[in-house]
């Protein structure tokens, strides 16, 4: 992850004790009391508040940042973009503008956090997924969601000490289905080891178009507990609704060896 802090200074991430981990699990649910005003909602700062599409401008001077599929949010103190790509990233900001109904709202960033953004795999053939690695994850609610063209999984499990990267795709589970997909995760010969969070954002771009219909999308990947599967409805370029499947869990360390 490339990191932009702009309020708070970067710190070197470290694996936490168990202690430590509960306690950055608590910290999550706790919101900040110093805003009296119910129309500006305060978030822990050292906590992402939402997750984006930084989207810069083919000068790579000026950004925009997507919220959902409907919703921008500008960051007042941020002029230059801060990567010369489209990524989708953690931001913690406080708002601006008063929430209403209004599409496009003024912020001040905090802090942002790019995370592995990567296009979809080609489809591996039928009796070889082990070609793209079958080793096991849980995939968790929390960060799980398709938007803005961008299926962005966070997934759960066992990491080795010596940063050994991790290898994840998403390809078509088959030649004659396009929307069922299937995240492969190949842990590189890691076995057992801790636990440890990872989240990536695919691009969908490779999907047919959808010409503003909702389709089925379906969701396979083989869990500490065996397949797994989860649906979600899905537009090009536009959001979904997540339907079942997935666990619930608060968010862990999230692991930089992902590749």
């Amino acid at each position: 992850m490339n990191i932009l802090h702009r309020n708070i200074q970067s710190s070197h991430r470290t694996h936490a004790a168990i202690a430590a981990v509960l306690l950055f699990v608590a910290s999550f649910f706790m919101l900040s009391c110093d805003n009296e005003d119910d129309s500006f909602p305060v978030y822990p700062i050292n906590r992402p508040n939402a997750l984006v599409t930084v989207k810069p401008d083919n000068s790579g001077m000026r950004f925009m940042m997507q919220l959902d599929d409907s919703t921008t949010i500008n960051a007042v103190n941020i002029q230059k973009a801060p990567y010369d790509k489209e990524v989708r990233a953690f931001v913690s900001f406080r708002m601006l503008t008063p929430p209403d109904k209004r599409r496009h709202y003024d912020v001040y960033v905090n802090w942002m956090d790019s995370i592995l953004t990567k296009p979809m795999s080609a489809y591996v053939e039928a009796g070889q997924p082990a070609a793209y690695g079958e080793d096991p994850v849980e995939i968790l609610r929390e960060w799980t969601v398709v938007e803005d063209g961008y299926l962005t999984i966070h997934f759960r499990t066992q990491w080795a000490a010596n940063n050994t990267p991790h290898i994840v795709r998403l390809a078509p589970t088959d030649n004659t289905t396009p929307y069922d997909l299937t995240f492969y995760h190949d842990a590189q010969g890691v076995k057992g080891g801790y636990w440890g969070d990872g989240i990536v954002a695919f691009r969908l771009n490779d999907l047919p178009d959808t010409n503003g219909k909702t389709v089925e999308m379906t969701l396979r990947w083989t869990s500490f507990g065996g397949k797994k599967s989860t649906t979600f409805k899905y537009t090009t370029r536009k959001g979904s609704t997540q339907i079942e499947g997935l666990c619930y869990a608060a968010s862990g360390q999230f692991e930089k060896a992902i590749r």
